[in-house]
């Protein structure tokens, strides 16, 4: 390639690129895979491209000096003769399409809780060991997940913090991330001293539930007035917007926004905090019904910001290109 024709290719590359993501590029989704078995596999989710991270919903037992139990309500149980251990084999094929799978520690129901310091210790050594280090197969087989997901939303507040500090020491060892999913009401009942710690990578926010702070009859504010909220009030590497992937989703609670809304009138404002990480949907199954996320769309600022370092490599590379062939002349 002749370096005339080497400069032209590197000076259209950024704007080929720039125009290309800023028309189709979404933004980053999260949603959660497990609780009805009607939404196929977690291969199948992933496959469909939408997801940045996907959380296996959930760890429903654990704690108290109980045995570890996950629940995928009707895909897969022991008794059927259907392991979790399935699970492993498509875990591995998720992670090599570069999706993020996380461990969910159960959400509204379920039998767990801590019941003191030492007990969650020797939770987050269970996590470690079975489901982050890759050293020995838990209920999913020989895994190694991509982080663990705190959706806690019963029983006691007690010890959330000491199992979330717990777990961080670990990352000395390797790296894996934690999340949150909290209700919008500060302070969270559940993880308000976990959150408080600034140790999780992500934070989940479920605008959802609370009259206070999920959107109702067309008032965006109270959403938005939450969210900035959050951002200004507590530090993590990313906020997420967390929505019902459709009304059906969360039924008379509330809190699910039109499509149109999103985009047009919360998206082009929450997304300007540098904390905004993108969108959290529940569920898996509900976004396969409604396909929520397809619609989702970013607006050309938060497009030109996904860009900003390549572009900026690429028109780097493109000036030293074009300064070596005019120093010829």
């Amino acid at each position: 390639m002749s370096s005339k024709t080497q400069a032209l290719v590197l000076l259209l590359s950024p704007l080929l690129l720039l125009s290309h993501l800023s028309s189709s590029q979404g933004y980053p989704i999260v949603t959660y895979w497990g609780q009805n078995v009607n939404e196929g596999e977690l291969s199948t989710a992933c496959d469909t491209g939408k997801y940045e991270i996907i959380n296996i919903a959930f760890m429903n037992t654990f704690g108290n000096g109980q045995t570890p139990n996950i629940d995928l309500s009707g895909h897969c149980s022991e008794s059927w003769g259907v392991p979790y251990t399935k699970y492993a084999s498509q875990i591995a094929y998720c992670q090599g399409l570069g999706i993020k799978i996380f461990l969910s520690l159960e959400g509204a129901s379920g039998q767990y809780g801590l019941s003191s310091a030492q007990d969650a210790q020797e939770v987050a050594q269970y996590l470690w060991t079975y489901y982050l280090s890759g050293q020995s197969p838990g209920l999913l087989g020989n895994v190694t997940l991509d982080g663990i997901d705190f959706d806690i939303e019963a029983g006691s507040n007690l010890y959330w913090d000491v199992l979330l500090k717990d777990l961080y020491t670990y990352k000395e060892v390797k790296t894996f991330y934690l999340s949150a999913a909290p209700q919008c009401p500060i302070p969270d009942c559940y993880l308000d001293t976990a959150i408080r710690t600034s140790l999780f990578d992500y934070i989940w926010v479920q605008f959802y539930n609370n009259p206070p702070c999920k959107y109702t009859d067309g008032d965006t504010q109270k959403l938005i007035s939450s969210w900035n909220q959050w951002t200004a009030t507590f530090n993590a590497n990313k906020f997420y917007v967390g929505l019902p992937a459709s009304p059906a989703a969360n039924g008379s609670a509330g809190g699910y926004v039109p499509i149109d809304v999103l985009n047009k009138e919360i998206l082009p404002q929450v997304e300007t905090s540098p904390k905004f990480g993108g969108v959290m949907l529940w569920s898996r199954y509900f976004d396969y019904l409604s396909g929520y996320s397809d619609q989702i769309v970013c607006t050309p600022h938060e497009a030109f910001n996904v860009v900003r370092a390549p572009l900026v490599a690429m028109m780097k590379s493109a000036s030293e290109v074009l300064y070596r062939l005019l120093s010829h002349y």
